[in-house]
């Protein structure tokens, strides 16, 4: 397995990571996480794919690195996802076992992620890869 940063403009991100992410984040277009990423890059947005040894993408991450009064600098995930029919295969550890090195390298004190509340399969996998439930996160829609 190989897993690559991809940049924004590069054809990967549509071709090859976004049809992997859309299984988490069915609404994104290939313009839609062009827009993103070009707004996200400059505040820290990066995405992250995994390959396997055929080369075809098997996993996403889409993370940043923000620095805070309560962790100093942390890594955030905001997107992590393996294809369906690559599951339980250790993409997922993999992707996280790169995020964890990137935030290493960075300085970052923590590693985290939010993950909705009905997905008990991904809290189990997170559990597994021994992360904590530290906190309830809040929201409120703006629509």
């Amino acid at each position: 397995m190989k897993i690559i940063d991809l940049e924004p403009g590069d054809p990967r991100l549509a071709a090859d990571l976004l049809p992997v992410l859309r299984e988490l984040r069915p609404h994104l277009t290939a313009d839609l996480l062009a827009d993103i990423y070009a707004e996200g890059h400059p505040q820290g947005l990066r995405f992250s794919a995994a390959y396997d040894d055929g080369g075809a993408c098997t996993g996403a991450a889409g993370w940043r690195i923000v620095a805070n009064t309560v962790d100093i600098r942390r890594l955030y995930v905001d997107d992590l996802v393996t294809a369906a029919h690559t599951r339980s295969r250790g993409v997922g550890r993999a992707l996280l076992a790169h995020l964890e090195e990137r935030a290493r390298a960075a300085g970052c004190r923590l590693l985290d992620l939010d993950s909705g509340t009905h997905r008990t399969g991904a809290h189990r996998f997170y559990l597994r890869e021994r992360y904590d439930i530290v906190a309830f996160h809040f929201a409120k829609g703006l629509h």
